[in-house]
């Protein structure tokens, strides 16, 4: 596996553990929605990915709210995606040398925690 590319899966994984964070603070569930196509027909060969979870989703009740996924490995352009559901916000992270960058700006637990506030709240409204 390139750099970069364990890089973002790296990044990937310290994602969805906040998203697991997120969900036990916060009374949302976090789903494993898939998993990547190379880990499905694996076979007998190893396998030599950080995690098998290429989406999961937070959900309120029974309807996702936040849907994340990453590329798979044989994308060139490899990134995270975000999408709040019920809208058209959506974001395309890339794996920086520090973690996730949102364009050139670092994608944090704290941002991330501040995108899910708001759809939680305004879906309270």
């Amino acid at each position: 596996m390139a750099h970069d590319d364990a890089r973002l899966y790296g990044c990937w994984v310290e994602l969805l553990g906040w998203m697991q964070d997120y969900a036990t603070f916060s009374g949302l569930e976090y789903v494993k929605v898939s998993d990547f196509p190379d880990y499905i027909y694996r076979m007998e060969r190893p396998y030599d990915l950080p995690t098998t979870t290429a989406s999961a989703s937070l959900n309120r009740g029974a309807q996702p709210l936040l849907i994340a996924s990453v590329s798979p490995r044989h994308v060139d352009l490899k990134a995270v995606q975000l999408r709040l559901m019920g809208g058209s916000k959506h974001w395309h992270l890339h794996a920086g040398a520090e973690g996730l960058l949102e364009g050139k700006r670092p994608f944090t637990r704290q941002r991330l925690h501040a995108l899910l506030d708001g759809a939680v709240q305004g879906g309270a409204a």
